[in-house]
């Protein structure tokens, strides 16, 4: 329990922060392979939709338009709900700023996982069945709860930024240094990051490759164990606070709290 508490409590490190990004890279590729399955739109790719939205724009094909819309405001809307969530932890100094939204995230892939076949037939405003919104508004929760707890230093979610960094290490590990420049004019990779964004890389595929296949041969219920480990990642610092979330509207003691973190900088915000 210590142990998963310091994994996805509010005092991060380095290597709590690694560990959980490798293991929701794996989430994500797994609920974004499989969900393509299912729905044929890869719904953490919000790239994709607004290209979907600008082409459609041109095309005149509303439909498609509307359903990029829906897609982008859950995304955006899974966002916002973790910033509230982590916000209001921090102001109340729990120690489960980010397992809150963690709990969110493995709820709604529970619900996805035991039901998502009935909700392909909920229709929505945005010409979209509601999975494609529950599945959008999930990988926006994880990315945005990631984000904040690695100070913007890891994305789960989408690869493109991810393999970017790793090209750019990649190329400083390649650059050949002249001889007798000096030490401090030496370009070195960082082997931190290139490990980092290799694994995370790695554990996307690997995700997907798990999430098509999970879903091609047993169907929804495959998300329901990942969202039982979510699950159990999130208890150990809400169980923490339980005492504390029994009366959330109560005015904490200026003493004996943990410290908060230090807030994300202005433009992280």
């Amino acid at each position: 329990m210590r142990r998963l508490r310091h994994l996805t409590g509010h005092r991060r490190t380095v290597a709590s922060n690694r560990v959980l990004g490798l293991l929701l890279a794996f989430n994500a590729g797994a609920v974004n392979a499989g969900g393509y399955l299912v729905v044929h739109l890869y719904t953490s790719h919000m790239t994709g939709f607004v290209s979907m939205l600008a082409d459609n724009l041109v095309l005149g094909n509303m439909a498609l338009v509307l359903g990029a819309v829906g897609a982008l405001l859950a995304f955006v809307s899974g966002a916002a709900t973790t910033a509230v969530m982590v916000n209001w932890a921090r102001q109340r100094k729990l120690h489960s700023s980010y397992a809150l939204p963690l709990l969110v995230v493995a709820v709604l892939m529970l619900v996805f996982g035991l039901v998502g076949a009935i909700t392909l037939n909920w229709r929505t405003p945005f010409a979209v069945p509601t999975t494609v919104l529950l599945l959008s508004f999930i990988m926006g929760l994880q990315n945005a709860t990631v984000t904040k707890m690695s100070s913007s230093q890891i994305r789960t979610t989408h690869m493109t930024g991810v393999v970017t960094d790793l090209g750019i290490e990649l190329g400083k590990m390649l650059y050949w240094n002249r001889t007798g420049t000096a030490p401090e004019s030496q370009v070195r990779a960082n082997q931190a990051r290139l490990r980092l964004f290799a694994g995370l890389l790695a554990m996307f595929l690997v995700g997907g490759i798990a999430g098509a296949a999970g879903f091609k041969h047993v169907g929804f219920v495959f998300v329901v164990p990942l969202a039982l480990v979510l699950l159990a990642l999130s208890l150990p610092p809400l169980w923490a606070d339980r005492a504390r979330l029994r009366h959330p509207l109560r005015k904490l003691p200026a003493s004996g709290l943990p410290l908060d973190p230090p807030p994300d900088p202005p433009a992280m915000r």
